[in-house]
């Protein structure tokens, strides 16, 4: 891994985009060139310490579920080497944190599936029996395993902002009934995938977000990233038990130590001890190595 990098420069190109983890460059009227880096959002602030080599596990993880889903959906990537874009010195500046995708329309909505009851869902099923509208049966405990998975999608936010749960009828009246019934099913189909897969290497996928793009024709694509620590919940498979919050492969870890502080959870972001980044990075590495070996 090449060592942390917070923000990217890429000399030639015009940085269109910065989004919470993700630096966005502009390469023609057909393409992008996206730099994952070691920032960490965690509350939906960008914290101000970089994660040494996240971003490289991060594009390495979705590129490795991009290959696995290209049966179900087609994705942005588009198989060019950044090196023929921004030259060999500077790819190998970046590692693995760069790709050069399609240029698509991003739908307005987050496409997020849950499979087991945490997080923001068991708060709202503590309140209202329910998750994003979808009525669960009384008596489940966090943690636990939902019968099926569910669809709940959000709204996506700018920096800085909360992302905001809707329900699906909601999510039909942004974007149409036909389209929002593909992504729900598309999405559905991607999580109980990599679910299958992860559980025969030991994780628990508990829940994930999707992002889906346009081109000009109406063909719906997987972009931005699949089933990565930081779109998804991982817990290790050996350490989970229902009614306690199992530790994860995530940034979980940085959450939970940040719900100790004294912190409203608004910009800036506190700086984390180096022991919670050392930590932060391994868990990262490790769910890389076990997915993919």
């Amino acid at each position: 891994m090449s060592e942390a990098l917070f923000e990217s420069k890429l000399s030639g190109l015009n940085r269109v985009s910065q989004g919470k983890v993700r630096d966005i460059y502009a390469v023609d009227d057909e393409r992008l060139l996206i730099v994952t880096s070691d920032r960490l959002s965690a509350f939906d602030v960008v914290l101000p310490d970089p994660i040494p080599g996240k971003g490289e596990v991060l594009t390495r993880t979705a590129n490795f579920w991009f290959a696995r889903t290209t049966g179900i959906v087609p994705n942005h990537l588009t198989g060019t080497d950044p090196a023929d874009i921004i030259g060999a010195e500077e790819a190998a500046r970046l590692g693995d944190r760069a790709i050069v995708v399609k240029r698509l329309k991003p739908l307005p909505v987050e496409a997020v599936v849950r499979g087991y009851l945490i997080g923001s869902g068991w708060k709202d099923y503590q309140k209202t029996g329910a998750v994003c509208g979808i009525k669960l049966p009384a008596g489940l405990q966090m943690a636990a395993k939902l019968e099926e998975p569910i669809f709940t999608p959000a709204t996506k936010a700018e920096v800085g902002d909360h992302d905001e749960n809707i329900d699906f009828a909601t999510m039909c009246d942004m974007i149409g009934t036909e389209l929002a019934e593909k992504v729900r099913d598309l999405s559905i189909q991607i999580y109980e995938h990599g679910r299958d897969y992860a559980a025969e290497r030991g994780i628990i996928i508990a829940d994930t977000k999707f992002e889906f793009g346009l081109d000009d024709a109406g063909t719906l694509y997987l972009i931005d990233e699949v089933l990565t620590p930081d779109s998804s919940r991982f817990w290790p498979a050996d350490q989970y038990q229902i009614g306690v919050s199992p530790p994860s492969f995530d940034k979980q870890f940085v959450r939970d130590y940040l719900e100790t502080l004294d912190w409203d959870k608004t910009p800036p972001g506190p700086k984390l001890p180096q022991e919670v980044i050392d930590k932060t990075a391994q868990k990262y590495r490790q769910a890389l190595e076990q997915l993919t070996g």
